[in-house]
């Protein structure tokens, strides 16, 4: 579903450990490395899309995680028509997005890139809060840049935005809108047989 503008309403989301390092997963079969994001449901709050994209691309659920903060507004990019899939061209412009901060309580194992059959990401690792930029795609850059900027200051709150919610996630936070270390540590790798090309417009 796409606005009235062309942009496809989605969230991000930054997944981090106790010691403020992130979840970076590297793009199925490219060399491209990204946070998970996905697209909202129509009738799906944007905290709920959160924690079905968070189980469908990552497999964790509410109890491994509690929310820190996300951004106050939507932000924006555009894709290049050359990343646009043919039947999308006309009307679709980029994605707006709202980006969650997680604080990661479970364990390095209870990670699987593997919940569904079109796996998003084919290894993993934690980096740097500040993540290289110049791995992801050119023109999510800018957004990225924003994003973790307006919610560093939340990684360093002693009180949490909210603990641990249902399974689901179904609480909204108030006036959201309802549409309509070294870097090395825990790489996995997707098998041959479940290397399929992810849904798109996924960019």
């Amino acid at each position: 579903m796409l606005d009235r503008d062309g942009y496809r309403p989605s969230i991000a989301i930054v997944i981090a450990n106790a010691r403020n390092q992130v979840f970076w997963g590297k793009r199925l079969r490219e060399h491209s490395w990204q946070f998970p994001q996905g697209g909202i449901d129509p009738d799906e709050a944007p905290e709920e899309a959160m924690y079905r994209e968070l189980w469908e691309e990552v497999g964790l659920s509410a109890q491994h995680v509690r929310i820190l903060g996300r951004t106050r507004d939507w932000l924006r990019y555009h894709v290049p028509k050359q990343w646009v899939r043919r039947e999308w061209r006309g009307n679709y412009r980029g994605q707006k997005q709202i980006w969650y901060l997680l604080r990661f309580i479970g364990r390095d194992s209870d990670i699987n890139l593997r919940m569904t059959e079109k796996p998003e990401f084919d290894a993993w690792r934690w980096n740097d809060y500040q993540v290289p930029l110049d791995a992801v795609i050119e023109f999510k850059r800018d957004v990225y840049k924003s994003a973790l900027q307006e919610l560093e200051h939340f990684l360093h709150r002693r009180a949490p935005y909210r603990r641990r919610g249902s399974s689901h996630g179904s609480a909204k936070h108030e006036g959201e809108e309802k549409l309509p270390r070294d870097p090395t540590v825990a790489a996995e790798t997707v098998s041959e047989k479940d290397r399929v090309t992810a849904r798109e417009p996924a960019v």
